[in-house]
């Protein structure tokens, strides 16, 4: 009986421990019953451990209430409605494995995590109101997310018509939207007035883009009224465009998803000769007899081919020569560039003629023809032995 009393009194003076107030009182108590039976002894250290369990419990209780009380003063505080807004919190998937505390942390600071809904059909870039909205007179604090009928979207980056988006000078992003790894940004916001898209500068605001594919904002108050922060309207719509589709628009705020023109591959080649005698330094070979003129970009009059689509060209140009001793040069020249050469040499007394091919890179509008630089070439109807020709192989967007 002695032993089962020591070890309930070890057990009482732990619990004890746990509840540093009751410490001492327990030890009076205990000490006051030395001279009672040990039966009363044994019933005072019972009820006293089952006291110590019950405050245990109390405490407990009361601890989590005043930790449920921080974070519902915590969620009310930052709960400020502006219009229509909703407190949210969104989600990401990089997080769920933190520990509980750390990954709660992490979403207070985070302003993807704890952001208040904005959504007004009257931000809207295509909608206009009678009466005007002013979002100096609204409170801001934290940071926004965008809505249209419960669809996520951003702000315009481009300069919006005045009268939309509710009000008469619309608030749009000067600046592109940041990539995730940016982190939070700093963006001018500008206010179209007059013909002017940034008659008003307004106070800067931050900007953070969110694993989600969204956007929050850190709205201030616009410099003057009537300004208010636009919803972009075109991220519905040219969000849904596939690859092969575009998104345009005739005034610049309805859009529509519009498949693209595939490029057509223009089919350029001519050919053409000189049916004569050339002596000595020729500019320009005025080839004029022309066979095949595709494309129609090679002028007879000049001898000049005019490239009409950038792309890969392949050129040909011959001469032909009979003069013993005497050096026959034909060059193909490109935008006044000397860049290939047909040569003839004769040792002794015989014909011959020669044939360079070029191939090159042409913007449009790029200028080729061939010079008769020095010797003497010869040709007629039948031969053809004086010739230019080309083709496009390639085209480039």
């Amino acid at each position: 009986m002695v032993v089962l009393a020591v070890a309930v009194f070890v057990t009482l003076s732990a619990c004890a421990v746990c509840c540093p107030g009751n410490k001492n009182s327990t030890k009076l108590k205990i000490q006051s019953m030395e001279n009672q039976p040990m039966a009363l002894q044994l019933a005072a250290v019972v009820k006293e451990m089952e006291s110590l369990r019950c405050e245990q419990t109390t405490l407990k209780q009361q601890q989590n209430a005043l930790t449920q009380m921080h974070i519902t003063s915590h969620q009310k505080s930052a709960q400020k409605e502006v219009g229509t807004n909703i407190l949210t919190y969104g989600s990401n998937d990089e997080e769920d494995n933190l520990p509980f505390f750390e990954e709660d942390s992490r979403k207070q600071r985070d302003p993807c995590f704890h952001y208040t809904i904005l959504d007004q059909v009257w931000r809207a870039t295509n909608t206009t109101t009678k009466i005007k909205k002013c979002d100096r007179r609204s409170k801001w604090k934290g940071w926004y997310r965008l809505f249209y009928n419960g669809k996520s979207l951003q702000m315009p980056e481009r300069c919006i018509p005045v009268n939309k988006c509710g009000t008469h000078s619309p608030l749009w992003l000067a600046g592109p939207h940041p990539k995730r790894r940016e982190g939070i940004v700093t963006r001018r916001v500008c206010g179209h007035w007059k013909k002017n898209c940034c008659a008003f500068r307004s106070p800067p605001i931050q900007v953070k883009k969110c694993s989600g594919n969204y956007y929050v904002y850190k709205f201030t108050e616009p410099s003057t009224c009537d300004l208010a922060y636009c919803a972009d309207i075109n991220t519905l719509v040219c969000g849904r465009c596939s690859r092969n589709q575009s998104c345009v628009s005739r005034d610049k705020i309805n859009w529509r998803c519009k498949g693209k023109k595939r490029m057509s591959s223009r089919k350029i080649h001519f050919f053409a000769s000189y049916p004569g005698q050339l002596n000595g330094k020729v500019n320009k070979i005025k080839y004029s007899k022309v066979l095949v003129n595709v494309g129609r970009a090679f002028d007879r009059r000049t001898g000049v081919f005019s490239a009409p689509v950038k792309g890969v060209y392949q050129f040909f140009f011959s001469t032909q020569t009979a003069n013993t001793g005497l050096k026959t040069d034909l060059w193909l020249v490109v935008n006044n560039y000397w860049v290939a050469v047909s040569r003839t040499h004769l040792s002794r007394p015989s014909t011959v003629g020669n044939l360079s091919t070029y191939m090159t890179f042409l913007r449009k509008g790029a200028k080729v023809y061939v010079t008769h630089n020095c010797g003497r070439s010869w040709a007629n109807a039948a031969s053809m032995t004086i010739t230019f020709g080309g083709s496009l192989l390639v085209q480039m967007k």
